[in-house]
C-alpha cells in the first residue's frame, strides 16, 4: 500500500470520458481504460495482487441523486437509470459497475401486474426506493399442501399456481379468462425482452462511453431462500422446517436444477463477471444451524460447484451477518466465489477465508450516511490495512447504497482507496494461475440430472409435443431444436418472474 499517503488531497475526481471532453481535456481511450480495469478486476477477484484495488460500490439510488433523478425517475423509466449509471460511473472513475443496479423496472412489474411491489411515486413516496411486500403468513403465494405440485413440475407450478396469485390481472386455472390476463403475458413477455435487451447494450455503452467493465452478471439464489422468499414466506417456511421437513428439503431438490439453469443461462457469456448469488435469509439466526446443514447447504454447495465446473465464479452476495457459515463456505474450491461481507465481520472473515477467496464490501453504509469524510478513510484504511495488504480485495460499501449515502462521502471512499491502496506504481499486477483447482475435478451437478416430469430450460418438453404430430416428412431435429429455442423464452419469463422481479 502507499506509505505515504493516509488521505487523498480534497477536490475533483479525476476526469474521464465526457466529462474530460466537455472540459475541453484531451480525449480518454475508453478502451484502453477498459482493459485496464477488466484486468484489475479479474485478478482481483481471482484472489491476486492487481496493481491497485479495485473500486467497486453497487450504487443503486445513489446513483439516481447524484444524477438529480428522483427514485420514481429511474425505477420506472430504466433509460433514466441507465443515464444515471454513466454519470456516476464517469465521474466517479469506478474500476467496475452495475448497468442499474436498482434492477427492478416497474414498468416491467406493473405490465406483468405483479402485487409484490410498492413503486416509488406511486405506492410510496417518489424519493424511497421500491419496496418488496410480503404478505402474511396466511396469505402465502403456496399453501403447506401444495409442496407435491411444486416438486412434481416446478415450472408447471409457478404458471398455474403461482402466477395467477402473484399477478393481479392473471386467471387462475378454471376461472375465466380475460382480457387483462391476456395482456399480461403480452405485455409482461414483450417488456422483459425489451428490458433485457437494454441492458446488453448498456453495457457495451458503458465500456465504449464510460471505460467501465461489468461487475456481474447472473442471477442466483438458494432453493431454501426461495421457498422463504417468494412462496411460503419467511414465516411459512419457518413452520414447514418444522412440521413437513421432507417436503421441504424434496422441493429445493426439486429447484436446484432450475436455479442452476437460470444462474448459468443469465451468465456472461465470456465468464469474466460473477454470477450473482444474493443471499437472503438461509443463516443463523433466521435458521438454525442443524437446518443450514440439512436444507440449505446441501442444496446449494452443489450448483456452486456446477457453476464452478462451468468455468464461473460466483459473487456470495452475503446479506445480513453469516459469520456462522464461513467455514461451510471454506468447503468450495479455492477461487470459485468472491465473499462480499455485509454486516459480518470482515477481519474475521479475512483470516478464515482470505486465502481462498476475493473479498469485498465491509464499509459499513451508515458510514456513507451519518459518518464524516474523514470516519470514512479511517475506516477504509483499516480494512485495506488488515485485510488488502496480499491483495484479492475489492472496495465497496457493505450493501447496495441508497439515495442516503452522501456525495462528499462516496468521494472520500474512492479517491483514499485510489490514493492508498496501491500495489504496484508501474502497473504491475500479480495474477495467480486461474484456475487455481481444475474445475474438471469439481463435483458439481450432475450434467444429466435426474429424469423429472419436466426437465430445467423447458415448459413442454418435445417429447410431449411429438406425440401431438402424428408424421414429420422432414427434419426432426430442426423442429426440436426450434421448439426448444422458443420454450426457452417461456421458461426464462417465469423463472425471472420469480428471482429477478
Amino acid at each position: 500500500m502507499n506509505p505515504d499517503r493516509t488521505a487523498p488531497p480534497h477536490g475533483l475526481l479525476l476526469d474521464s470520458g465526457a466529462e474530460a471532453m466537455k472540459r475541453g481535456l484531451p480525449a480518454v481511450d475508453m478502451e484502453a481504460k477498459y482493459q485496464e480495469r477488466l484486468k484489475r478486476y479479474t485478478v482481483a477477484m481471482r484472489n491476486g495482487k492487481p496493481d491497485r484495488i479495485p473500486i467497486r460500490p453497487f450504487a443503486a439510488e445513489f446513483a439516481a441523486k447524484y444524477a438529480g433523478y428522483t427514485c420514481q425517475q429511474v425505477t420506472h423509466d430504466y433509460q433514466l437509470a441507465f443515464d444515471a449509471v454513466c454519470k456516476t460511473a464517469s465521474d466517479f472513475d469506478w474500476d467496475a459497475v452495475v448497468g442499474n443496479m436498482v434492477y427492478v423496472w416497474t414498468g416491467l412489474t406493473q405490465a406483468i401486474s405483479l402485487r409484490y411491489y410498492g413503486a416509488p411515486g406511486l405506492d410510496v413516496d417518489p424519493n424511497t426506493g421500491f419496496q418488496f411486500r410480503e404478505p402474511p403468513e396466511a396469505e402465502a403465494f403456496m399453501k403447506p399442501e401444495e409442496y407435491d405440485e411444486l416438486i412434481e413440475d416446478p415450472t408447471a407450478f409457478l404458471f398455474n399456481t403461482w402466477l395467477p396469485r402473484v399477478a393481479e390481472d392473471v386467471s387462475p386455472m378454471g376461472a375465466p379468462t380475460s382480457y387483462r390476463n391476456n395482456l399480461s403475458f403480452v405485455k409482461g413477455g414483450m417488456a422483459m425482452l425489451q428490458y433485457f435487451g437494454a441492458l446488453g447494450e448498456q453495457g457495451a455503452r458503458l465500456r465504449r462511453e464510460c471505460g467501465a467493465p461489468s461487475a456481474i452478471a447472473g442471477i442466483f439464489k438458494a432453493p431454501l431462500d426461495i421457498i422463504g422468499d417468494k412462496l411460503r414466506g419467511y414465516l411459512g417456511l419457518t413452520m414447514d422446517l418444522l412440521e413437513r421437513p421432507e417436503k421441504v428439503l424434496a422441493a429445493c431438490e426439486a429447484l436446484m436444477p432450475h436455479l442452476c439453469q437460470v444462474g448459468l443461462g443469465s451468465s456472461d457469456p465470456e465468464a469474466t463477471a460473477p454470477i450473482t448469488f444474493w443471499m437472503h435469509r438461509g443463516c443463523v439466526p433466521f435458521i438454525n444451524h442443524e437446518q443450514f446443514d440439512r436444507f440449505y447447504w446441501p442444496t446449494l454447495k452443489p450448483i456452486i460447484e456446477e457453476f464452478w465446473k462451468q468455468g464461473h465464479q460466483t459473487l456470495f452476495y452475503a446479506e445480513g451477518n453469516w459469520d456462522a457459515h464461513l467455514d461451510a463456505f471454506a468447503e468450495l474450491p479455492d477461487q470459485s466465489i468472491i465473499y462480499h461481507v455485509d454486516h459480518g465481520d470482515i477481519f474475521k472473515v479475512h483470516e478464515r477465508l482470505g486465502g481462498k477467496f476475493c473479498l469485498s464490501g465491509g464499509l459499513p453504509n451508515y458510514l456513507l450516511t451519518v459518518g464524516s469524510p474523514d470516519e470514512v478513510r479511517a475506516q477504509c484504511k483499516a480494512i485495506i490495512d488488515g485485510v488488502a495488504q496480499d491483495g484479492g480485495y475489492i472496495m465497496d460499501a457493505s450493501a447496495i447504497v441508497q439515495n442516503d449515502a452522501t456525495v462528499e462521502n462516496m468521494r472520500a471512499m474512492t479517491e483514499f482507496t485510489r490514493e492508498y491502496g496501491v500495489y504496484s506504481a508501474d502497473g504491475t499486477c500479480e495474477d495467480p494461475a486461474y484456475p487455481l483447482e481444475d474445475p474438471a475435478r469439481v463435483t458439481g451437478l450432475s450434467r444429466t440430472p435426474a429424469p423429472r416430469k419436466t426437465p430445467a430450460g423447458v415448459c413442454i418438453p418435445w417429447a410431449e409435443k411429438r406425440k401431438e404430430i402424428p408424421e414429420i416428412k422432414g427434419d426432426e431435429a430442426i423442429a426440436e431444436r426450434v421448439w426448444n429455442d422458443i420454450e426457452g423464452l417461456a421458461y426464462t419469463y417465469i423463472w425471472h418472474c420469480l428471482l429477478s422481479f
